[in-house]
């Protein structure tokens, strides 16, 4: 199987003694970033709804931002991204085996970078899939990237000989990849909280768990979609009765 899972608007540069990849689309967020140096702070604020200081952050991140950084200007995706999901995650605590296992059957979907493995390497960044810039391809980076995220998710799973794509990835980021032109079954798992008997999905939560479903399938190397099932991480609990065939619900006491 293949996971695929959404970046963080959170960062942890925190030095990374662990050998990096270089990202396929490297070309292309370095085009994007140009792009982005040239918005004035105050489109780039408008952009993604940014506070003052977040707008002159990111318009320095995009300002410094390199064709050809050096190594101390970069971190591997998995281990920079620093938000809920990657608390679920957990990267850092993957042993060697996990991570090179990681580097063919996860991908980190990015509205600057278009795809990441774990190790590939990143300069620091904000930019978010949903965002309306517009380029030549188009008013949005959903233009901007067309069918091109879909056909890499394609080849990968040719590559690793698997029919099957587990989305742990946001509707926003997921929105990137479109299904005409997806030649995968997508499975996407649904977490939810259980309260006064109800259950509902509380997006902090689900976050994390997502984080913690693309570990689970990473941690114990997973090919077959029914193995999914067995996830348990949190206190959450495959409910049947709730699921659909690629919608499996996993549901915890709130």
């Amino acid at each position: 199987m293949l996971v695929v899972i959404s970046p963080a608007k959170r960062l942890d540069w925190s030095e990374r003694a662990i050998p990096t990849t270089a990202p396929a689309f490297e070309e292309d967020a370095v085009r994007l970033s140009k792009t982005m140096r040239n918005l004035t702070l105050g489109k780039l604020k408008a952009l993604m709804d940014l506070s003052d200081d977040l707008a002159k952050l990111n318009r320095d991140r995009f300002r410094d931002f390199s064709d050809a950084p050096s190594d101390a200007d970069l971190r591997p995706a998995a281990l920079a991204f620093a938000g809920d999901t990657y608390q679920g995650l957990d990267a850092p605590s993957l042993d060697e085996d996990a991570l090179h296992w990681a580097q063919d059957h996860l991908r980190i979907l990015s509205g600057l970078y278009g795809l990441l493995r774990p190790l590939d390497a990143i300069q620091p960044y904000r930019l978010e899939m949903g965002s309306r810039l517009k380029t030549r391809r188009g008013a949005s980076l959903y233009d901007y990237w067309g069918d091109t995220l879909a056909r890499a998710l394609n080849a990968q799973a040719a590559e690793t000989g698997t029919d099957t794509l587990v989305n742990c990835a946001s509707q926003e980021y997921f929105g990137a990849v479109p299904e005409t032109a997806l030649k995968l079954r997508v499975i996407t798992p649904q977490f939810m909280e259980l309260k006064d008997g109800k259950a509902r999905i509380v997006s902090f939560h689900a976050k994390r768990a997502r984080g913690a479903m693309a570990r689970f399938i990473v941690e114990n190397r997973l090919t077959d979609p029914e193995t999914l099932t067995g996830f348990d991480s949190g206190g959450y609990r495959f409910e049947p009765d709730m699921s659909e065939p690629d919608r499996p619900v996993f549901l915890r006491d709130a």
